[in-house]
């Protein structure tokens, strides 16, 4: 794979984060753990262990429940989207790093992705429930499919 096609799917994971923020490092932590990603001789190595796996998935797993619940605080807020921003670089660093490219840039990638995917996310879905006249855990449970099948897919290209 080429360094750009290893850099843009750093972004795009950091899009996933930026949608369910622990979807991404949980589709990452499963993509190393299944060897689907080469993180044996980086820093992230830690990302294919069993460990990170059992925690990323029930993190992702509360995160697909409490998304649901009315007294969830906008992603848009500075918590939301500080956290978002953070996985979102540590799963943008992973796959530059399975991919041989700059760890660094891979984590920068994975923000930039976190944060356009946070708005995004955000805008879509607002304006969705609006157009649709549905209630939001309608969208919300297709923003989930959305962030499961597009993180699966980006980690699947390596």
């Amino acid at each position: 794979m080429n360094p750009t096609q290893v850099l843009l799917l750093a972004f795009l994971v950091g899009l996933i984060a930026g949608l369910r923020t622990m979807t991404a490092p949980a589709v990452v932590a499963w993509a190393a753990n299944r060897h689907w990603l080469n993180l044996l001789s980086s820093p992230l190595a830690f990302m294919g262990s069993t460990a990170a796996v059992a925690v990323f998935t029930v993190l992702a797993l509360g995160e697909l429940v409490i998304d649901k619940l009315p007294s969830t605080p906008s992603r848009t807020q500075l918590l939301g989207l500080s956290g978002r921003s953070v996985l979102g670089g540590l799963s943008g660093a992973a796959l530059a790093a399975s991919g041989a490219q700059s760890i660094a840039l891979g984590a920068v990638l994975g923000v930039a992705g976190a944060i356009a995917g946070t708005f995004a996310g955000y805008e879509a879905r607002t304006r969705l429930v609006r157009a649709l006249k549905v209630p939001d855990v309608v969208v919300a449970l297709l923003e989930d499919a959305v962030a499961i099948a597009g993180g699966l897919l980006i980690v699947s290209r390596f």
